[in-house]
C-alpha cells in the first residue's frame, strides 16, 4: 500500500523475534532480512538494501546445502 516505513517497523520487530527466539544462521532470519531489503529496494536505498540482501545471503549460505534454491533467490536479489 506504500506504507514503507510501516512495513519496515512490523519486519523489524519480527526479525528481532527471531534474532531472540532462533539461532543466528536459521534460515527464518535470512528471510527476515531479505523481507526487510526488498522495503529498502523500494524505497530506492539501494546500498542498504544490498547491506540486508548480503547479509541474508550469508545465513543461507551456512544454512543451507550450496545447491538450495534458496541461494539463487539470495544471488538473484543482489
Amino acid at each position: 500500500m506504500g506504507d514503507h516505513s510501516k512495513a519496515l517497523e512490523f519486519y523489524e520487530k519480527a526479525r528481532q523475534i527471531y534474532e531472540k527466539a532462533l539461532p543466528p544462521n536459521h534460515p527464518d532470519l535470512a528471510y527476515s532480512y531479505n523481507n526487510i531489503s526488498a522495503v529498502y529496494t523500494k524505497m530506492g536505498d539501494y546500498s542498504k538494501a544490498l547491506e540486508l540482501y548480503e547479509k541474508s545471503l550469508k545465513i543461507r549460505e551456512k544454512a543451507l546445502p550450496p545447491n538450495h534454491p534458496d541461494l539463487a533467490y539470495s544471488y538473484n536479489n543482489i
